[in-house]
């Protein structure tokens, strides 16, 4: 799933981007409000890693979720 994908179905998302980063807060949740930057940002800050570690972190999480399209059914 690319992240276009993630920020337009945020509402949905934000379950499992709380279920894999446990340490955000609701606050945080409605702060990053899909953005890509923001989660990073806030991965950063809550488990006090590098950005690029945060980066990496954050893709392998997009390509687990991947899920099938529409055409694909």
């Amino acid at each position: 799933m690319n992240w276009d994908q993630i920020e337009g179905n945020w509402k949905q998302m934000k379950g499992k981007v709380k279920q894999q980063w446990g340490q955000l807060t609701d606050d945080d949740m409605t702060k990053i409000a899909g953005k890509k930057d923001v989660l990073v940002g806030k991965i950063q800050e809550r488990y006090g890693i590098a950005k690029s570690e945060a980066e990496r972190q954050l893709e392998d999480f997009c390509t687990t979720q991947q899920q099938p399209t529409a055409h694909s059914r």
